[in-house]
């Protein structure tokens, strides 16, 4: 097995494309797919290029031999401030992003392919510049990439937290259109956007949702109104799965309730001798 380390938006991205079966094998959620991922690397683009902050993305890749697809894959971000460096799980902190569940992922076939992707990680780390801290947020419990990690690293410290996520409701508040259908995202996104804090936040919703309705991932519900909708929700769908991801309700419905437990893993600030 071979392990190596990818670096820049359009690497990255090819990596993404790459580790799509692999994805599609692990049966990962919609926010570990390529999709999300793309939408996630074009906003850290776009933010570089209005006064940076994104970070840098970087793919660790342990595949049979170069070029082959990968048996496990971590796609992080390296993000610098002054001499720190701050590596995370790609994704983390880009957003509006649905909650309840695990979002993140770092990607192996197996446990042996865990123990190298952790290798992989651990020899990133060696490799960054300065003082670094880990932080890989929003990981299922369970992850043999994570615990192999932590085992690797003197102060690794695996916590859980209990996450919550939006439950839909809408149906016992009144007439409920619902549809996946790209022409109604747009009729209705003007709407939902002016209600989402911050313009890098509408910048990344309104991209992400295009891209999942145009792939038959996303539905919008709207509960409508004299003066415009009532209630909105864009929900994830994944064949019966589907995932309240952001909305809002002026007549109820829209309800938080505590999800599956997040784990995340950290390691103090530190430089590698």
């Amino acid at each position: 097995m071979l392990t190596r380390i990818a670096v820049g938006r359009a690497r990255v991205a090819r990596e993404v494309r790459a580790a799509a079966p692999l994805m599609a094998q692990l049966r990962v959620p919609v926010t570990a797919r390529g999709p999300w991922l793309t939408a996630v690397l074009n906003a850290g683009a776009a933010r570089r290029g209005v006064g940076g902050g994104a970070g840098r993305p970087v793919a660790v890749l342990v595949e049979p031999h170069t070029g082959g697809r990968p048996e496990a894959v971590a796609f992080l971000t390296l993000r610098r401030s002054g001499p720190w460096v701050r590596v995370g799980v790609l994704g983390d902190g880009v957003g509006p992003a649905p909650g309840g569940r695990p979002p993140a992922r770092l990607l192996a076939r197996d446990e042996h392919a865990a123990e190298l992707l952790a290798a992989g990680i651990a020899g990133l780390l060696r490799g960054v510049r300065g003082f670094h801290r880990l932080d890989l947020a929003g990981l299922p419990t369970g992850d043999p990439t994570a615990r192999a990690l932590a085992a690797r690293l003197p102060d690794g410290l695996i916590a859980n937290a209990r996450s919550t996520g939006v439950v839909d409701e809408l149906d016992g508040r009144g007439e409920v259109l619902r549809s996946g259908d790209p022409r109604e995202l747009e009729r209705w996104l003007p709407t939902l956007l002016a209600r989402v804090p911050g313009p890098r936040d509408r910048a990344f919703l309104r991209a992400a949702a295009r891209l999942h309705v145009a792939i038959g991932q996303l539905e919008v519900a709207v509960i409508p109104g004299t003066d415009g909708p009532r209630a909105a929700l864009l929900t994830l769908v994944d064949g019966l799965d589907r995932w309240p991801w952001w909305g809002f309700s002026d007549v109820g419905g829209l309800g938080d309730a505590m999800g599956a437990p997040v784990v995340r893993l950290t390691d103090p600030a530190r430089r590698w001798p």
